[in-house]
């Protein structure tokens, strides 16, 4: 074998899947078709779980002074992601370039064996491996490895060769995205809407503005080249009557609102990540966010499969799990879309929204929906409320120690948190050591009421998901760590 796993693609999914594998000594081949980074940053900032994960790893001081912020919308109708309590900001300003720069860092450090200018050929699903065809600077070679992960974006390479279905509906629409020097325009960070169409306008870095635009009644083209300024100044003159001719363009693209999920994740030794798996209007800059995720929830079963801790089938969960995030966010943007695109005929529609977002629980609905802070997976049965969901952070106080629980997942490891000082219960998980870290400390600044108040114990999966609780679990520990992380030794 040539690697564990060889991944396809060093966007944020490819590289996050990289890192995580890594923090286990998972050997891993990153191949990247192109020679070296473009620079463009289609996403923008992160929302306040991908923050979280982030925190995790320890990954958030790489990124130096983040902007942070609790304005969002839902398809434009303004919605408070403040009323999400205990969770970090959504960062406004990070472009995506920033991002994959941070994380390529992040994984050579690890060791990560990252390898640009190789475009993969084809590949063959031997059972027992995977063969890949590398077409690299030195002409073409063959590696072998036992799992071959696509992070290869919305046209993957991997998912067509491989048969995935990938049904949905095509785009009935062109947008551009557009990074302008020389321009002085009013932000408009969440979107405005005009009788013939939308527009975005939000400030970057170094003088840049960030300019979205969707003319209504353009319909999708087939381009073998970015769209031209003049097409974006045109088309923004159109809709806004603002001349934004004088610009000089960083760079330019067009996207369309195409929503597409294929039916699985992984056929037999082929998995897919990202935007690979699923494409969808990038409303509420989910999409890096919901691939970066993916990878989080992956990288460790995976590890643990090929690392012959845990059987093949914990791989299973990787679809059971993320396969309902996808579909949520596909149902989720396409609504966005037809509020957010359409014209005057849905405005009552949005003023009825408008009313209702200032709920505090229909706020924290959408908010939890647009952030990722909402998703749960079916962990096993139990009373607690926080089975399945991600884990607030805790503030910890040892003997001689103080941490917090997110400072304990940053080796990507499960975490057995004692809040009790129980000796049964840390001999109990003894046989899982090499897996899990068993932490003893009491919680500090828990509230009364809050879910975490009377909780003895907590079991955390290397995502940051609570797999058991104590009490509140219908099954037992040592149950639980068999089922998350294998077998005892």
């Amino acid at each position: 074998m040539d690697a564990a796993v060889i991944i396809v693609g060093a966007g944020p999914a490819g590289l996050m899947l990289a890192g995580e594998l890594r923090l286990t000594g998972v050997d891993v081949i990153v191949l990247e078709r192109l020679a070296e980074r473009t620079g463009e940053s289609r996403g923008l900032g992160f929302t306040a779980r991908t923050m979280e994960v982030f925190a995790q790893r320890g990954l958030l001081p790489r990124f130096g002074d983040i902007q942070t912020s609790n304005v969002g919308h839902f398809g434009g109708v303004p919605v408070d992601f403040g009323v999400l309590d205990g969770a970090h900001q959504a960062a406004k300003s990070v472009p995506q370039s920033q991002t994959e720069a941070a994380l390529e860092e992040w994984v050579t450090e690890l060791g990560t064996d990252l390898r640009r200018g190789h475009e993969v050929i084809s590949f063959k699903d031997e059972n027992d491996a995977v063969e890949v065809e590398v077409r690299g600077p030195q002409g073409v070679h063959t590696l072998r490895a036992s799992y071959l992960v696509g992070c290869d974006g919305g046209r993957s390479m991997v998912r067509k060769a491989a048969g995935f279905d990938f049904p949905g509906t095509a785009a009935t629409l062109e947008m551009f995205l557009a990074d302008v020097k020389g321009l002085d325009l009013q932000p408009r960070m969440i979107g405005e809407t005009f009788p013939d169409g939308m527009v975005m306008v939000g400030p970057l870095p170094g003088g840049t503005t960030r300019l979205i635009l969707c003319e209504r009644g353009t319909p999708p083209q087939r381009r073998t080249a970015p769209p031209s300024y003049s097409e974006v100044a045109d088309g923004w003159k159109r809709v806004t009557g603002e001349d934004i001719s004088h610009g000089e363009a960083v760079w330019i693209s067009s996207f369309g609102n195409a929503t597409r999920l294929v039916t699985e994740y992984r056929r037999g030794r082929v998995i897919l990540a990202g935007d690979a798996a699923h494409i969808h209007l990038p409303a509420g800059g989910q999409g890096m966010n919901t691939s970066i995720q993916d990878s989080v929830n992956l990288g460790w079963k995976l590890a643990a499969v090929v690392r012959g801790k845990a059987p093949e089938t914990l791989l299973d969960t990787y679809h059971q799990e993320r396969h309902p995030v996808g579909k949520r966010l596909l149902m989720n943007t396409q609504a966005q879309g037809l509020l957010f695109l359409s014209g005057s005929e849905v405005q009552p529609l949005r003023d009825v929204l408008g009313e209702l977002v200032q709920y505090a629980a229909v706020s924290r609905h959408l908010a939890g929906m647009v952030s990722g802070l909402e998703i749960h997976y079916p962990v096993g049965g139990g009373s607690h409320p926080l089975l399945g969901h991600r884990m607030p952070e805790l503030e910890l106080v040892g003997d001689d120690f103080k941490t917090t629980s997110t400072r304990l997942l940053h080796s990507g490891r499960g975490v057995l948190i004692d809040l009790e000082d129980n000796d049964v219960l840390r001999r109990r998980a003894a046989g899982w050591t090499d897996r899990v870290d068993i932490v003893s400390a009491a919680p500090h600044g828990v509230a009364a009421g809050s879910p975490l108040d009377g909780t003895a114990a907590v079991l955390l999966r290397p995502d940051g998901h609570i797999a058991w609780t104590a009490p509140g679990s219908h099954h037992d520990l040592p149950m639980s760590l068999e089922r998350w992380f294998g077998p005892s030794r």
